[in-house]
């Protein structure tokens, strides 16, 4: 896509990120609401890419870098917009963040169930690690 930028989102497009998570994402987060978002984009504004066309989210990647894990959330494009090499441009964008800051290693979270992202991470070259589960235990606000 020749129009397609791929930018860091500002704190003031909470909203709009939730609306495009919403039409184009799998599965929901705790952290799925306007202060959420925020909380991450002030706390590390390079952290939340998006792809962005015609002045609309079209993409976007969570690159979390904490200083020891390179971290991969909320993969998603537009369903209408998909196979044009958005993923693969967001992916990019966040490889070359981690390797600046002297990531070693990305992990991405992908839901079970999410057939179309294990083909895309796939792709991607990255490969599932069996030997992992995820534990989690909720925070009380």
């Amino acid at each position: 896509m020749s129009d397609l930028q791929i930018r860091t989102a500002a704190p003031d497009e909470a909203e709009a990120v939730l609306a495009f998570w919403k039409e184009s994402a799998k599965g929901t987060s705790v952290s799925d609401d306007v202060r959420g978002v925020t909380r991450l984009v002030e706390r590390d504004p390079e952290a939340l890419i998006l792809a962005v066309a015609d002045d609309r989210i079209v993409g976007s990647v969570i690159a979390g870098w904490d200083g020891w894990r390179a971290s991969l959330y909320r993969l998603a494009v537009l369903p209408s917009h998909r196979r044009r090499g958005i993923s693969t441009a967001l992916l990019r964008a966040a490889e070359e963040r981690f390797a600046a800051l002297g990531g070693r290693r990305v992990d991405a979270m992908v839901l079970e169930e999410n057939e179309t992202g294990h083909h895309l991470w796939t792709a991607a070259g990255y490969r599932r690690q069996d030997h992992w589960r995820r534990w989690v235990k909720p925070l009380g606000e």
